[in-house]
């Protein structure tokens, strides 16, 4: 019994450091635009019955009400992003895009692979096409012409530029939106982007404002979801938890020894 309760304990220690290890990455991307936090979720290990429930008692005149069921700990089962809505802060570049609702931007790197990201901090290439920081294409390609002004993104996502040619505004393109039918199935992969996997299903594109959609705001970036004083209460709530873990390692360490002793 001492040896199950060593490891019983020393899972709930494992699982309070993922824990610890989430929270730390959240806090640690506080200031990260589009950054979405994570939740480490928990759930309990198989059971060892001391005692069955629902079986006949020992003379065979009764069933059991209740059994003995001893719990082997705890696992990490998954560590959940949290895909709420961030604030916005206004930065006054005209690149600068925000999704408000629903929905991701669809980027493309040099290799033809395709990633999704709410961080909208967008820039122009040399040649005029719409890029991430890291100099990923956003999707579909919208190219501007060299030395255009005036560049609106309306709400639909319509982008407009003007010439010093021709002071009327002309249209470039749309940028289009995806969904997912499990956005948490995503897979994270840094760089403010993430990936399509089996769980999270087939991206659905769709219009800014349509019907599910998000709308676009310009000129604003979405910030991170993270609030620091959660972060700061589930982080002490994490720290007392692993200490009294750590506490029934002792206790259970001192038990075999009381034992150990005995036995000499």
């Amino acid at each position: 019994m001492v040896m199950k309760s060593l490891s019983i304990a020393a899972t709930g220690m494992a699982a309070q450091q993922t824990n610890l290890d989430v929270i730390a990455n959240n806090m640690a991307n506080i200031n990260t635009t589009g950054f979405k936090r994570g939740r480490a979720e928990f759930a309990d290990l198989m059971y060892v019955a001391d005692r069955a429930v629902g079986v006949p008692n020992m003379l065979n005149q009764a069933i059991i009400p209740e059994g003995a069921m001893i719990g082997m700990g705890v696992r990490t089962a998954a560590v959940r992003t949290v895909n709420t809505q961030g604030a916005f802060v206004q930065t006054g570049n005209a690149l600068d895009l925000a999704i408000n609702g629903n929905g991701w931007f669809e980027i493309q790197d040099p290799n033809g692979n395709v990633f999704y990201t709410r961080s909208g901090a967008f820039n122009l290439s040399e040649t005029g096409q719409i890029i991430t920081l890291d100099g990923n294409l956003v999707q579909p390609v919208v190219t501007i012409p060299i030395g255009s002004k005036n560049i609106t993104v309306s709400s639909d996502g319509t982008i407009y530029y003007q010439t010093d040619t021709d002071p009327n505004a002309v249209e470039a393109g749309r940028l289009r939106l995806v969904n997912f039918v499990n956005e948490v199935g995503l897979e994270p992969i840094g760089d403010n982007l993430f990936r399509e996997t089996q769980a999270s299903g087939a991206p659905v594109p769709g219009d800014p404002k349509e019907d599910g959609y998000g709308s676009i705001m310009q000129a604003m970036l979405e910030t991170s979801n993270v609030d620091p004083v959660k972060e700061m209460t589930e982080l002490i709530a994490a720290q007392r938890s692993y200490e009294m873990n750590s506490k029934v390692i002792q206790a259970s360490d001192e038990m075999a020894a009381v034992v150990s002793k005995n036995l000499r």
